[in-house]
């Protein structure tokens, strides 16, 4: 499918407005974000906050017209320091904690603060720019749990959270996997899908040649949280066809997808033929 060709699934869906996409810490130094095949299709808006400002100037310079980027520093409302690091994937609200990034190779002189800069956070539920918020991606390095619980409100919207989870602390007072899962279940998510986990080798052991050589200890992982499935009648049309649209482009989730449908023909809010529509054009699993 190229990008001008019409959407089967949003032709099927015609959902009231674009999907809304809230990215906090929008630097993709990890590539390019899981939504990018909705925006080149046009079919989502795009809200970023980046705190690093080489970041935000390159975000702003080849943004299309669907997306808007901030110099905003979400957090919990609070004032903070933004630690910038030698290596400007480990900046973050906390101190790094060198004993932990000790015990891998190059860790210590990646997370080496090189600046720290007096904030002023902001919550995710103050900010007027956010109108809609149907799928949040996020990578704060650590901060996570003060971003969640600062959008508790807008986040009552959300039908999709990508986030990074840390199964060994970096940094001082960060929360772990553990703490993350309670807090995103509390607010009715559940775990969907990893996207990427990390692993790395523990010191001494290591490969000059490649210091991202890894054995077996985890490290953080990227993970996707949806909204629960099993609870259709907590979402409106509106959401399950953003949570449709988001887990087909996004994640190749087709059966969560072909769930939502399900639930939408059950409210008779699309066409019965829908489901057959759509399942006649994903790819199923080999045998």
């Amino acid at each position: 499918m190229t990008d001008n060709e019409p959407d089967l699934l949003n032709n099927l869906l015609r959902p009231a407005r674009l999907t809304s996409v809230i990215d906090v810490g929008a630097n993709p130094i990890d590539g390019e974000p899981p939504y990018r095949a909705m925006l080149q299709r046009r079919l989502c808006t795009v809200v970023g906050f980046e705190p690093q400002e080489e970041a935000l100037i390159e975000l702003n310079a080849r943004k299309s017209d669907l997306e808007s980027y901030y110099h905003y520093v979400i957090g919990n409302g609070h004032k903070a320091k933004l630690r910038l690091c030698r290596l400007p994937g480990m900046t973050s609200l906390l101190l790094p904690d060198q004993n932990a990034l000790s015990h891998f190779a190059k860790f210590s002189e990646w997370g080496s603060v090189v600046s720290e800069h007096a904030v002023q956070t902001r919550r995710l539920d103050d900010i007027g720019e956010i109108r809609h918020l149907d799928f949040l991606k996020i990578d704060v390095q650590g901060s996570e749990l003060a971003v969640f619980g600062g959008a508790r409100q807008k986040l009552k919207q959300a039908v999709v959270i990508e986030t990074e989870v840390s199964f060994l602390c970096l940094y001082k007072d960060q929360p772990t996997f553990g703490d993350i899962d309670a807090e995103l279940r509390k607010q009715g998510f559940v775990p969907h899908a990893f996207t990427a986990v990390k692993q790395r080798m523990i010191a001494p052991l290591s490969d000059p040649s490649n210091p991202h050589a890894a054995m077996n200890q985890l490290l953080e992982a990227d993970i996707v949280y949806v909204r629960n499935f099993m609870r259709p009648a907590d979402m409106t049309v509106e959401q399950l066809k953003h949570l449709a649209m988001i887990s087909h482009h996004c994640y190749r989730s087709f059966d969560l997808a072909a769930n939502c449908i399900h639930h939408l023909i059950a409210r008779r809010s699309i066409p019965d033929q829908s489901i057959h529509d759509y399942m006649a054009s994903i790819p199923l699993p080999q045998r």
